[in-house]
């Protein structure tokens, strides 16, 4: 919008002066014609009785004699004339004056031809004609001279104006892209009000508006969030309950079909209980957890999660883990957000990647890299498995929720993720990387 209104008023501020300038210049060609015109005519009128009283004096040689000295002279004539008696023969003319005598007629008042515009004054016995006449290309030279000393300055002046409605402009509008730029941070993680400090009445009423809507979503996500994490954290404790007795009745179980049917009541219910879980992070990520006030170095808390995976016996040995001992990853991050993140990884690549196949962790202060081994994923499966349970072409057991948590929480930590597939340097693989763009 900006750019069209400087565009629009630059355009309509020039055409409005070379419009002037046009006008003026016609102006200008009407008021000189006039000027010249005027002194033809009074010079016509005041050579008429010289020229009568001249010739009166002297006789043909003498005036002959007189225009040959005449003559001699250098300086430019830009009027010239002709003195023609009744039959139109020339007496006397000017220096400049050709000896062939004027097209004009003999009779009083204006004429032109391509070359000339005359003037001719008889005197009372119309016997003789003085005619004046100054060359077209003179009065042309006046007006292309006026016509510069007008558009110089409008040299000058156009881009001097233009550049001071882009100063007034992209300044009178600043106010509208500053709240452009507060309603742009805006998201399900940043809903505080935006500041209507300094704005004009006109966008005070459009953020006062855009703050009202902001409170309703935050109420609804609030609501929403309060709702998922309630009824994951309630459904947690009357699973665990269930998972205990399915498990009891399976040991009590002698008959394989029985028995069968508990198993799989027991399969239901840990991946009711997987599912619980995830939505709990879900409503924390959603919450905007992530950020932290205090600088904190998250290598010990990787160095843990990875730890508990091979503790617990959940990677079968599987994992390699590849840190520089002197690594610090620094930053105003939130320790708990963090550990969740890394270890929804790690879960994604011991699940989906190859049996008996090797999950890499190689960590950087700037980046931390998790590969595993799988079949490559194509560019549409790797924007899919980012969305809320999206699944990939894969049989292994999930929700689809892991990678939407990871990609939430490092928005909030200011970090980003990249999937890649194949992983770099291979044919196949998947990888996730964690970049910490502001990692110290």
């Amino acid at each position: 919008m900006t750019r069209q209104l400087i565009a629009w008023l630059i355009t309509t501020l020039t055409g409005f002066w070379l419009l002037a300038a046009g006008l003026g210049a016609v102006i200008m060609h009407e008021e000189f014609g006039e000027i010249f015109d005027g002194s033809l005519q009074e010079t016509a009128q005041r050579l008429l009785p010289l020229v009568v009283d001249d010739l009166a004096k002297r006789d043909g040689s003498a005036e002959i004699h007189r225009l040959e000295e005449l003559a001699m002279a250098d300086e430019e004539e830009y009027l010239v004339y002709q003195v023609r008696d009744r039959s139109g023969a020339v007496v006397l003319r000017s220096r400049d004056a050709p000896a062939k005598p004027f097209v004009a007629p003999l009779i009083n008042g204006f004429f032109k031809d391509e070359t000339y515009r005359f003037y001719s004054s008889a005197n009372t016995e119309g016997t003789l004609f003085v005619q004046v006449a100054d060359a077209l290309a003179n009065r042309q030279e006046a007006v292309t001279e006026g016509m510069t000393a007008l558009l110089i300055p409008l040299g000058v002046l156009i881009p001097v104006s233009a550049g001071l409605i882009m100063f007034i402009v992209r300044r009178a509008l600043r106010p509208v892209a500053d709240l452009r730029q507060s309603i742009e941070q805006k998201d399900g993680g940043n809903m505080a009000p935006i500041s209507l400090l300094g704005l004009p009445p006109e966008l005070a009423s459009i953020g006062r508006s855009v703050n009202l809507l902001l409170g309703r979503l935050e109420d609804a996500f609030e609501a929403e969030r309060e709702f998922t994490a309630n009824s994951a954290h309630e459904l947690r404790t009357p699973i665990a309950g269930a998972l205990a007795q399915t498990q009891l009745l399976i040991t009590l179980l002698k008959e394989d079909a029985p028995r069968h049917r508990a198993e799989q009541v027991e399969a239901s219910l840990v991946k009711l209980v997987h599912l619980a879980e995830k939505l709990l992070q879900l409503a924390r990520a959603d919450a905007g957890i992530g950020p932290s006030a205090a600088v904190v170095d998250l290598t010990p808390v990787l160095d843990v999660v990875v730890d508990d995976f091979e503790r617990q016996g959940a990677s079968d040995n599987r994992i390699r883990y590849h840190r520089p001992e002197e690594l610090r990853i620094v930053g105003r991050y939130n320790e708990d957000a963090f550990a969740i993140v890394i270890r929804n990884l790690i879960e994604n690549a011991l699940r989906h990647g190859l049996p008996d196949t090797p999950v890499e962790i190689e960590a950087s202060n700037s980046a931390i890299v998790i590969r595993n081994d799988c079949p490559a994923l194509t560019v549409d499966e790797l924007q899919a498995i980012r969305q809320r349970f999206g699944r990939g072409k894969t049989r292994a057991n999930g929700t689809g929720l892991g990678l939407s948590i990871v990609d939430r929480m490092l928005t909030h930590m200011q970090a980003r993720l990249d999937l890649r597939s194949p992983a770099t340097g291979r044919e196949n693989g998947f990888e996730a990387r964690i970049l910490f763009d502001r990692a110290l």
